[in-house]
């Protein structure tokens, strides 16, 4: 065993005691964490214009401050982006995460320099609770390798702009750096296939023992080394490779490709990071959910996502979440963003600890018949039924057919790139159609009613999405395919992939 890796088990047994700490008393780090967030902000222009010197608890914090999104936000960050200080947060930013939006366009996510070392902190410590589990330290002394975006910088008024990722790039900790790929020559391409193509001439050869990446580009990734190895598996390329850490999707879609890639299981670490602040990652490898960071510099609060559209929707904070029902999730962060709806829904699995599953986007649904499908629930009935079949999907992605040929009822359009194909396409709709029915009663509703007939699965060719995510200028780094949407848009351009 290596220096690194023998240091690394101390290290970790240290961070998970201040871990314990707060992580079986998470109400109260969160109210501290709330009072600490508005102690600290009063003295900023929104802390005066929402009355921060008033509120004394959190029901005061919500009749004060509003939920808002980007958009709503964007007067004061357009402020803050001008370079004036003590707008959202006391002083200026550090950085900015510049993201693109599905309908604000481009967005700049402050990041201040209290909030950055939460983002560096939860990362690591994602991985030093695996090693402090499992024992197992080894990956420390190899090469490790993270698909990210380019790290080059822009800077104005003295505030650094950039993508998450690559800002993280820059702080990544000394000891880390001579184990880290691909060369930062090879991270500042902007072009995702030819970055690709450098990544695995530089590590076909090397130690990979960690690989982290969002699950779709790191099957692009294996799909690239494979080819270039003559078809080897990625466990023949790296012989030591056994640390999977991802994120931004859910990696069921994608386990059974990415697994008959490598040649074998393997150890995987889901972590939950936005631009906006790293909200919980996995700390057990035999128990389910990811630890939500309630002493992260972040006060979040939850809204029902079935109230979520309401004038007054209900506000919770952590304290008064229930088990298995999905919220609309509201962060207030240590970077000055207040009443900020993320966009994301989560659902909680655990109340001690405190622990989530990323059950989609609030956006992100199917309702054009009332009966509000999401993102959780297309997930889990296509894929078992697949694991029943033994099919395996690359990529999908669900729209509504609103008007069909003539004469027939209106349907869900499934278009579905299949790794490896159903036997029978029309049996195992079917069975797709029935799963989905028995996790929602409304969809259920439409079919028994003969308002919707039941589902279509439009197979498509080999690299679709990846081809469509070309054609829009979104292939690789962060970017995502929705898995549905409540219009055609996503549907319309997939249409010339079908097989």
């Amino acid at each position: 065993m290596g220096i690194k890796s023998s240091l690394s088990k101390v290290f970790a047994s240290f961070v998970l005691k201040k871990i314990e700490s707060w992580k079986f008393n998470a109400v109260d780090a969160q109210e501290r964490t709330l009072q600490k967030l508005i102690a600290e902000a009063k003295n900023t222009v929104f802390g005066a214009d929402h009355h921060f010197h008033d509120i004394k608890n959190y029901q005061d914090f919500k009749e004060r401050v509003p939920i808002r999104d980007y958009e709503d936000l964007r007067p004061y960050i357009e402020r803050v982006v001008e370079g004036e200080p003590d707008i959202l947060w006391k002083n200026k930013p550090q950085y900015f995460a510049k993201t693109s939006g599905t309908t604000s366009g481009v967005k700049y996510i402050p990041i201040s320099k209290e909030s950055m070392p939460e983002h560096i902190k939860a990362a690591r410590n994602a991985l030093l609770t695996y090693i402090h589990e499992t024992g197992n330290a080894k990956f420390v002394d190899g090469k490790m390798i993270f698909l990210q975006g380019s790290p080059v910088l822009t800077e104005k008024h003295g505030i650094k702009i950039g993508r998450l990722s690559g800002i993280v790039a820059h702080l990544v900790p000394a000891y880390l750096q001579k184990n880290r790929m691909p060369s930062y020559e090879t991270n500042c391409i902007e072009d995702w296939e030819q970055k690709v193509e450098a990544i695995v001439g530089e590590t076909l050869h090397e130690d990979m023992r960690l690989i982290s990446g969002i699950p779709p580009w790191v099957q692009m990734y294996f799909d690239k080394l494979s080819e270039k190895s003559g078809g080897k598996t990625i466990k023949d390329i790296f012989k030591n490779f056994e640390l999977f850490v991802y994120g931004g999707v859910n990696f069921e879609p994608y386990r059974a490709k990415i697994e008959a890639s490598i040649g074998k299981k393997i150890a995987a670490i889901e972590t939950y990071p936005a631009s906006e602040g790293f909200i919980a990652y996995q700390d057990s490898q035999t128990e389910k959910g990811l630890l939500l960071l309630a002493d992260a510099g972040m006060f979040y609060e939850f809204v029902p996502a079935d109230e979520y559209y309401n004038d007054k929707p209900t506000r919770l904070s952590l304290g008064e979440v229930e088990i298995d029902k999905n919220y609309a999730l509201i962060l207030n962060t240590n970077a000055g963003l207040w009443g900020y709806s993320i966009g994301d829904t989560v659902k909680f699995i655990s109340l001690n600890p405190y622990k989530i599953m990323v059950t989609g986007r609030i956006k992100h649904f199917i309702s054009a018949f009332g009966e509000h499908v999401i993102g959780e629930e297309v997930e889990h009935a296509l894929l078992s039924v697949a694991n029943e079949e033994g099919v395996e999907i690359t990529e999908f992605t669900v729209a509504p057919q609103v008007n069909p040929a003539e004469s027939e009822l209106p349907y869900h359009e499934w278009f579905v790139e299949f790794s490896k194909a159903p036997q029978d396409l029309a049996a195992f709709s079917l069975k797709v159609d029935l799963a989905l029915q028995q996790k929602n009663i409304y969809y259920f509703d439409l079919i028994e009613g003969n308002i919707l007939q039941p589902l279509k699965i439009r197979t498509l060719a080999k690299d679709a999405f990846v081809n469509y995510m070309k054609a829009q200028g979104k292939l690789g780094g962060q970017n995502k395919v929705p898995r549905l949407s409540n219009d055609r848009k996503i549907a319309e351009g997939l249409k010339d992939y079908i097989k």
